[in-house]
This record gives structure tokens, C-alpha cells and sequence, in this order.
């Protein structure tokens, strides 16, 4: 393919990227937003294929082939409540292609290092260049300069993608229960990520010096251990984040392999990820009270002293109870969370709308930045469910009306309707904002049992004198609460 028409493609490609990622800003443009991405990637792997020096189109094809069916077999079969886990899973893939594509540069750059000598030389290059095809012709007309820059780039992506890969491998873990939600340091905590780094950049310096494989092989295991470590040592209630910013981590690792490669696109595309995942990052670290920072050291989710103690008692509810409170109330407000989507309950919840709507209740959702284990996971669930948009408000919109609100209904959400954020200052989620549900007239919680839930912290409450427990499965609950809405 010509190289002004792979040009336009690419640019092409990055526009529709660009809409892609400004339309998911809204629930009502993100289906369209969808297909500009779709369609984006279509023409940049078009483009690309046909590009100058690309070769072994049979093996381009099978993977292209595998991948389309594999993605296809998991956007079909993958439950909404995976889908958190499933966007680490993948996210480690760009990671560890990072870590591949970088020792290939190496290699295909030692392979042709008498090439560039001669060329440095002489200024011309010798009759061996006449046979080299692809990326490997593209490094050997290099300069000793741009060679320089070449092994930086090259470093810095094997090591965000390495960092990238084993955080997004303990992320997955943690959000499928396979790995302790808990956060978790080695003695040493910081020190050893900081001799980590420490070691890593004196690795950066030797590898610029001449070093060879060895370097950069050392300086991946390294990596490695950094991102393992980072992500063990934040809390499971902060996993959204984490989510949010092994996104960036990721798009950071494929800009720098498109340096590295000579692929605009790349950079472009790693760049838009990159950014839109650490500005992501930094809006939910804001509406937590975290510092973003810390957030990157994997310095969070930790306790600073003994908790507040409990008291009280859960005072159970059942169906006839929570039925008569909401029929005898004018306004309702519903806090989902991420038991909402295990029990796949958006369904009857948007039923239970419906008809409190139809009685003329005034009824909204309250959705915290945080809520699920995947940022706006409750905005698509409730767009599965055809939940009107106009009723679905964010924290800041919502949270000064529960005073004048008669029902709130929680269902199974925990940390971000936690008044110990706010009563208790050795809580790990202190100083967090939260939903003040508790200051509603009367609060029900749809809950299955007692427990702490995924974060492992306790819940004032669940023992408040207003709080009532609905316990049991938030489908079957709703489903039985359902016809006695008159």
C-alpha cells in the first residue's frame, strides 16, 4: 500500500479514536462511540497489514482470525459481574507484548549493528543492507543518535510493559476472588519498590553503555516485581482505580513500542489511552480522597490504627415490610452496587421503577464514582436494563437530597454508602465521600448475609436505628417484592 495512503489511514483511524473516546463520555452516545472505536481499529489493522515490509501473511491471518473468534467467543459468554477482571486480563496482554516486542528490537538492532557501524563510517551503506526487509531496514539506516534514542524507548517499554503485566495479572486475581482483596506489602513496603527502581535505572545507564541482553532481561524481572508488588499493596476497595490506571499504564507501554517501531498510530493510540486512563485515574482519586500519587506508589488501601468499634444490632426486614414503606413513601432513592450485578438484579430493579414511577413516586439512582469494580460498571448495567439517563445521577448531583428523601434503597453496595469514612479517621476508607444514604427518613439494605463484603470492612450502617436488612439473593428479593407495589 502506498505510504500517503497508509498516512491518511492512520490518521483517519485516530480521529475515529478520538470520537470513540468523546462520545463514551455519555450513556446516550457510547453505543455510537463503540463503533467509531470498531471501525477505527478495522482501518489502522488494514493499513498496517499492507504496509511496506510486513510479511508472513499466513501467520498475520491466523491470528487475526483466532483473535476476532476469541473475542467474540468472550464479548458472548462473559457476565457483566467478569467483566472488571476481564479488562486486566487484557490489559496484561499489551503489557507482556510490550515486554516481547522490546527484547525483539533488541535482538533485530544487535543483528544489524555492522550495518550501522559501516553507515556511521562511511556514510554509506554496505551491499548487507540491500537484503534486510521490514523493522530490521528501518534500524539498520539509523544513526548512532537515533540508535541512542532507540534503546531508551525500548527500555522504558519493556519496563512499563513488564510493570503493566504482573499488575494486571494481581488485579485479576483480586477481582476474581483468587487472590486476597486485603492490602498486602513484603517487609519493606516502599524500600523495595524504590531499590527496585533504583536498580532499574542504573540498569537504564549500563544498557546505554553497552550492556547487552543481560540488562534488559535484569531489569524485566525487576519490573516485574514492581508491578506484583504495587498492586498487592492496595485495597480491594480501591480496585476501580487500579483498574483505571493499569489502563494507563497500558496505553503508555504501546506508545513507547510505537516509538519504538515507527508506527505513528501506535503512539497516537497508546498516547489516547495513556492520558485518558491517568485523567480518569485522577477524577475517581478526587471523588475518594486519595492522592493520585500515592495511588501510583500502591501506597493505599491500608489501615493507620485500630478501627471504631460497632455497637448495635442488624434489624431484619422482610418483603411485606420494605412493600409498605415504599408504597406509603413520595420519594426513593436506589444506591447500586456491585451485588446488584452479581445477582443480576438490574432487571427487576428497573421494574421496581417502573411501577413506583407509574404511582407517581419520584425515584432516582444515586451512582458513586467508584461503585462496582469498574468505572461506570452501574451506568451500563442500568443501560442494560433500560433504565431511563435522566434519572441516574452521580454523587455530587444527589447527595444533599437524602435528607428530604423518605426510602433509600441500597442494594448490595458497602464502602461507598460507609458513614465510617466520614465518623471514623482509622477506617481505610477515611475521608472518602461517600453516599450519605444514612440520613434518608428510613434505609433498606438489600444484602445476602452479615458479612463485610469484598473489602473486608465493617458497616455502621447496617446497625443504624433508621437502617433496616433485606436480606437474601437481590433478584429474588426484588422478584418477591415486586407484585406487592399496588
Amino acid at each position: 500500500m502506498d505510504y500517503a495512503l497508509i498516512s491518511a489511514a492512520y490518521i483517519a483511524a485516530a480521529i475515529l479514536f478520538i470520537l470513540c473516546l468523546g462520545g463514551l463520555s455519555g450513556q446516550e452516545s457510547a453505543k455510537r462511540a463503540v463503533w467509531y472505536g470498531i471501525a477505527g481499529m478495522a482501518m489502522a489493522v488494514f493499513a498496517t497489514v499492507l504496509g511496506e515490509g510486513v510479511g508472513y501473511y499466513p501467520l498475520i491471518g491466523i491470528a487475526i482470525v483466532a483473535g476476532s473468534v476469541l473475542g467474540w467467543y468472550l464479548a458472548k459468554t462473559v457476565e457483566m459481574t467478569s467483566m472488571p477482571q476481564l479488562v486486566a486480563a487484557l490489559h496484561s496482554f499489551v503489557g507482556l507484548a510490550a515486554v516481547f516486542i522490546g527484547i525483539n528490537t533488541h535482538i533485530v538492532l544487535g543483528q544489524v549493528w555492522p550495518i550501522i557501524e559501516v553507515h556511521d563510517a562511511t556514510g554509506s551503506l554496505p551491499p548487507d543492507y540491500a537484503t534486510l526487509t521490514g523493522f530490521a531496514a528501518i534500524v539498520a539506516h539509523k544513526t548512532l543518535t537515533e540508535v541512542a534514542i532507540l534503546k531508551v524507548e525500548t527500555f522504558l517499554g519493556v519496563f512499563i510493559g513488564a510493570v503493566t503485566f504482573t499488575g494486571s495479572v494481581i488485579a485479576f486475581g483480586k477481582l476474581a476472588g483468587k487472590v486476597d482483596g486485603k492490602a498486602k506489602k513484603l517487609p519493606g513496603g516502599h524500600a523495595l519498590n524504590a531499590v527496585a527502581a533504583a536498580a532499574s535505572l542504573l540498569l537504564l545507564v549500563l544498557y546505554m553503555n553497552g550492556a547487552g541482553m543481560w540488562a534488559l532481561l535484569l531489569m524485566t524481572l525487576f519490573a516485574l516485581f514492581i508491578g506484583y508488588h504495587l498492586i498487592m499493596g492496595i485495597g480491594g476497595a480501591d480496585m476501580p482505580v487500579v483498574v483505571s490506571m493499569l489502563n494507563s499504564y497500558s496505553g503508555w507501554a504501546a506508545s513507547a513500542i510505537g516509538f519504538s517501531l515507527g508506527n505513528d498510530l501506535l503512539i497516537v493510540t497508546g498516547a489516547l489511552v495513556g492520558s485518558s486512563g491517568a485523567i480518569l485515574s485522577y477524577i475517581m482519586c478526587k471523588a475518594m480522597n486519595r492522592s493520585f500519587v500515592s495511588v501510583i506508589l500502591g501506597g493505599f488501601g491500608g489501615t493507620t490504627g485500630p478501627a471504631m468499634e460497632v455497637t448495635g444490632e442488624q434489624i431484619a426486614i422482610d418483603a411485606e415490610g420494605v412493600a409498605a414503606a415504599l408504597n406509603d413513601a413520595d420519594s426513593v432513592i436506589i444506591i447500586p452496587g456491585y451485588g446488584m450485578a452479581v445477582a443480576q438484579a438490574q432487571q427487576s430493579v428497573s421494574e421496581l421503577t417502573r411501577k413506583l414511577r407509574a404511582k407517581g413516586k419520584k425515584v432516582r439512582f444515586a451512582i458513586h464514582p467508584v461503585a462496582g469494580r469498574l468505572p461506570g460498571h452501574m451506568n451500563v448495567l442500568l443501560a442494560e436494563a433500560k433504565v431511563p439517563y435522566d434519572i441516574v445521577l452521580e454523587m455530587d448531583e444527589i447527595n444533599e437530597d437524602f435528607p428530604e428523601t423518605d426510602v433509600a434503597i441500597v442494594i448490595g453496595s458497602n464502602d461507598i454508602v460507609n458513614p465510617a469514612a466520614q465518623e471514623d479517621p482509622n477506617s481505610p476508607i477515611a475521608g472518602m465521600p461517600v453516599l450519605e444514604c444514612w440520613k434518608a427518613k428510613q434505609v433498606f439494605v438489600s444484602k445476602r448475609g452479615q458479612g463485610t463484603g469484598y473489602s473486608g470492612i465493617e458497616n455502621p450502617l447496617f446497625y443504624k436505628e433508621n437502617t433496616r436488612m433485606f436480606y437474601g439473593d437481590a433478584k429474588k428479593s426484588l422478584d418477591a417484592l415486586l407484585p406487592m407495589i399496588e
